[in-house]
């Protein structure tokens, strides 16, 4: 971190051309608002320091440069609202304090931006996410003029219930396991198995792309072929979300031959392949079915309590905003070592209204089984698409009773207002449901 005395903070007679304001003083329309948890060493003035990192983040740089002029600043300057430090010492610190910990908020004129994602990252976590101390992002309000410049997703919530006719319970998905396998074939005969036992949803692991020996063309075809099958055997609709990740150019590639065989869903592993991506692809008016947005790599902004971003923006706000119709969560009590506090609100952030932007189905997924189904219900509601994999495939009876049993699980629940897997065992037994007790019986977790 550079040392305090190298830190050159110009101040401007006018107030306007300063990096510091009140948080009345800024029109929350043309402003980007963007909330920090900072921790500095304790010699460090926070109120001097965040500014810097305001100017750091739009105008300037480390000491005054000669085009930075009043005029320049009052235009495009970012602007420290709010310091908060907690605990908030008034009158000394505590012996042998090391850090100081604080809430920060920066306001960022909009139109420094523009309607783009990439220009976002680097101004509200660009340089300072390394080498100004101890920054964490932890939201961003963003004003209606940015969020205009976005179309979000297609489909979302109410489209998604609309292609499958179903309106009254939470959606049920399968990933195909295993993760990586050989012929397409073995995983359309899964397909086909699960798809009739009532899942709503299939898609591929992440883990699958498009190699020779499992060809998305071949893939999509077999899929197609088994979801239509079930389809005519039990009268419900299966989507099938074909993994069409990889690198530019070839993803759309890949989605142009995943559309042309047929597929009427797409899985994006949205932060490996780059969050312009999925805006690209959910923007593109060729791109007609919905986008399940996968979030492996998130670790690498929500893992640390000290820096990166937080899981509301990566699992929420920001997919959201992108265009994903589906977005894959940690499911409270998986496998997933995430906060169960933690993961109901980032549900509430892909559901809740965000201006224009259609709500979207969040899936709790991870470690999934019958026994959390109560859970996730109480806490989520309807909306929310249950994903299980093992859960499915390695169900004694076989996969389509692991999705029968799945299936069981949510319609008794809504039905009989069960909260607890103690009930729902308790059902499943007295009423001798025996997919469901077979999974009850198998995982006790």
């Amino acid at each position: 971190m550079p040392e305090l005395k190298k830190l050159n903070l110009q101040k401007f007679e006018d107030p306007e051309a300063n990096p510091v304001a009140l948080a009345e003083g800024v029109n929350p329309d043309e402003y980007i608002i963007a909330t920090y948890l900072m921790s500095f060493p304790a010699d460090f003035s926070a109120y001097k320091v965040t500014q810097l990192l305001a100017i750091e983040q739009s105008t300037g740089t480390w000491t005054p440069v000669p085009g930075e002029t009043p005029e320049v600043r009052k235009a495009h300057v970012g602007k420290v609202i709010g310091v908060y430090e907690y605990p908030d010492y008034s009158i000394m610190l505590p012996p042998d304090t090391e850090w100081r910990n604080y809430f920060v908020q920066i306001a960022f004129p909009e139109d420094n931006i523009g309607e783009q994602i990439a220009g976002l990252f680097t101004t509200v976590i660009g340089n300072i996410s390394a080498g100004f101390g101890k920054v964490r992002l932890l939201d961003v309000r963003f004003p209606k003029k940015y969020v205009e410049g976005f179309k979000g997703p297609k489909f979302g919530i109410p489209g998604i219930r609309d292609v499958l006719g179903v309106y009254d319970r939470p959606l049920l998905n399968n990933m195909i396991k295993p993760c990586v396998y050989g012929p397409a074939k073995l995983g359309a005969k899964y397909a086909y198995e699960v798809a009739k036992g009532g899942v709503d949803i299939i898609k591929d692991d992440e883990l699958l792309f498009n190699r020779p020996f499992n060809p998305i063309e071949e893939r999509v075809t077999l899929f197609m072929e088994a979801i239509d099958k079930a389809y005519e055997e039990t009268g419900e609709k299966t989507l099938y979300a074909v993994e069409v990740t990889d690198d530019i150019p070839r993803i759309f590639e890949n989605i142009d031959t995943a559309l042309e065989h047929g597929a009427n869903c797409l899985l994006v592993n949205y932060i490996a392949a780059g969050w312009s991506v999925l805006r690209k692809i959910a923007e593109d008016p060729s791109v007609n079915v919905p986008i399940l947005a996968h979030s492996d790599v998130a670790g690498v902004y929500i893992a640390s309590h000290e820096y990166g971003i937080n899981a509301s923006l990566v699992l929420g706000k920001f997919p959201r905003l992108l265009g994903a119709d589906i977005v894959l969560v940690g499911a409270p009590g998986g496998k997933v070592q995430f906060l169960e506090d933690k993961g109901w609100p980032i549900i509430d952030v892909l559901r809740y209204p965000f201006y224009h932007i259609k709500p979207v189905f969040p899936m709790a997924s991870g470690g999934v089984y019958p026994s959390l189904v109560p859970s996730l219900i109480a806490g989520a509601g309807k909306d929310i698409i249950i994903g299980a994999g093992g859960g499915i495939h390695a169900h004694p009876m076989g996969p389509e009773a692991g999705a029968i049993a799945f299936r069981q699980a949510i319609d008794i629940v809504l039905k009989e207002g069960i909260t607890s897997v103690r009930e729902l065992r308790k059902y499943a037994k007295e009423n001798n449901v025996k997919e469901l007790l077979t999974a009850l019986e198998t995982w006790k977790f």
